[in-house]
C-alpha cells in the first residue's frame, strides 16, 4: 500500500467540495448567510475570523455534525445534503481533527489511529496505521498512551486517525491552537508540508491572522455569518477591500481625512497623492506600522511630522516604536529596521502615502 502523492493528482483538478447558498440560524440569530464556497481537489483553504463569525458552523454542516436551514453541499459533485438528501456523517468521507484533539485516552498509539479503520481487515488496517504512524514520525511510539505524549505528538496521532481512511476531505478546528507559540509553528509548518505532498484537501479554522497567511493555498475571511473576501495570501494582505478585512490582517495606523485636488487632508497635516484614482471626499487612510519612516533631524524634514516617543518594543530585526503626536488623538505606530538611541525622546516621521490605503466607510 503506498499513500498518493500530490504530484500524481496535479492533471484536471476537479472540485472536491461545493457549498451553495448556505444558511443556517439559532434562536433567530443568522450564524450562516447564504454562504457559497467551491475547494478545488488538493487545496488547503484557511476559514478566518474572529469568534462567532460562522467558522466552525460551516465546518459542521459540511462534516455533517449539523444541518443547514437552506443551502446545499455536495462533496465530489455529488449531493450530501440539500431539500431532499442527507448523507449521514460515517458516509460522507469526510476526517475531522478537532481542537482537543478527541484522542482516546484508554487506547494505544496504534489503537487511535485503527479506530478509523473498524470496517478494513484487520492485516490491511495495520499495516495502513503503520504506514500513517511512519509518515508522522511516530513509529516508535504506537504503543504509547495520549498521556504519555506531548501536545505536538498527540495532535501528529489525531492526524494520522483522521488520515486513516484515505478521507475525501480533511476538516481541521483550531488543530495548533493549544500548542505553545514556538512549536505551533514547527507542527503547523510540519503539518502542512505533510498534506501538502499527499495532495489532500484540507480546510483549517482559525481565528489567527497569520496562521492564515502562510498554512493556506486561499484564504477565506468571515465576518457575522458571511464571507467578507477571499483569495490568496497575498491578495488579501496586499488588497484588502475594505477596513475589515485591513483591520484583521494588521494592526494598522488609521487616520480620518479628506481627499482634495490631489493631497489628503488630516489632524497631522496635508500629504500630497501621486495617484490620481482617488475620488475627492472623506475617506479613512489606512498605513502599515513599517510604511512610517523615522527621519533623522539633519534630513530632508519636508512633509515630516513630530511626535514624542512613548513606547518601544524591540522584537529582533525591527523595533516597534509608540508615538504620540499632537495632533493626532490615537498615538501612531511605527515600526523600523533603525536601532534608534535609547534616550531617543522627540522624533520625526514621514508617512509613505504611496503605500496607504483608503477606505470610503
Amino acid at each position: 500500500m503506498h499513500l498518493k502523492i500530490a504530484s500524481e493528482q496535479t492533471e484536471n483538478r476537479k472540485i472536491a467540495l461545493q457549498v451553495s447558498n448556505v444558511s443556517r440560524h439559532f434562536d433567530g440569530t443568522a450564524a450562516l448567510q447564504d454562504i457559497s464556497l467551491s475547494v478545488t481537489a488538493g487545496e488547503i483553504i484557511c476559514l478566518v475570523g474572529h469568534s462567532g463569525c460562522g467558522k466552525t458552523t460551516l465546518l459542521k454542516m459540511i462534516s455533517g455534525i449539523d444541518t443547514p436551514d437552506s443551502g446545499s453541499v455536495f462533496i465530489n459533485g455529488q449531493p450530501i445534503v440539500n431539500g431532499t438528501h442527507f448523507i449521514e456523517p460515517e458516509q460522507r468521507h469526510v476526517g475531522v481533527v478537532f481542537q482537543n484533539y478527541a484522542l482516546f485516552p484508554h487506547l494505544t498509539v496504534k489503537q487511535n489511529v485503527l479506530f478509523g479503520l473498524r470496517k478494513t481487515p484487520r492485516a490491511t488496517a495495520s499495516a495502513r496505521a503503520d504506514e500513517l504512524l511512519e509518515l508522522v514520525g511516530l513509529s516508535h511510539m504506537a504503543a504509547r498512551y495520549p498521556h504519555m505524549l506531548s501536545g505536538g505528538e498527540q495532535q501528529r496521532v489525531a492526524l494520522a486517525r483522521a488520515l486513516a481512511p484515505t478521507p475525501d476531505i480533511l476538516l481541521m478546528d483550531e488543530p495548533f491552537s493549544n500548542l505553545d507559540q514556538g512549536l505551533r509553528q514547527k507542527v503547523r509548518s510540519e503539518t502542512i508540508a505533510l498534506l501538502r505532498k499527499l495532495g489532500t484537501t484540507v480546510i483549517i479554522v482559525t481565528h489567527d491572522a497569520e496562521e492564515a497567511l502562510s498554512a493556506g493555498d486561499r484564504i477565506v475571511l468571515m465576518r457575522s455569518g458571511r464571507i467578507i473576501q477571499q483569495g490568496t495570501a497575498h491578495e488579501i494582505y496586499d488588497q484588502p477591500n475594505g477596513r475589515y478585512t485591513a483591520d484583521f490582517f494588521c494592526n494598522f495606523n488609521a487616520l480620518s481625512g479628506t481627499i482634495r485636488g490631489g493631497r489628503i487632508e488630516t489632524a497631522l497635516g496635508s500629504f500630497e497623492l501621486t495617484d490620481q484614482q482617488n475620488a475627492d471626499g472623506a475617506v479613512h487612510m489606512y498605513l502599515r506600522p513599517s510604511h512610517i519612516y523615522p527621519v533623522s533631524d539633519d534630513g530632508d524634514l519636508h512633509n515630516t511630522i513630530k511626535g514624542t516617543v512613548t513606547e518601544r518594543h524591540f522584537l529582533g530585526e525591527t523595533e516597534e516604536l509608540v508615538v504620540h503626536t499632537d495632533d493626532q488623538s490615537a498615538p501612531l505606530r511605527v515600526r523600523t529596521a533603525l536601532r534608534l538611541p535609547a534616550d531617543t525622546g522627540t522624533i520625526r516621521l514621514r508617512l509613505d502615502t504611496d503605500k496607504a490605503f483608503f477606505f470610503r466607510d
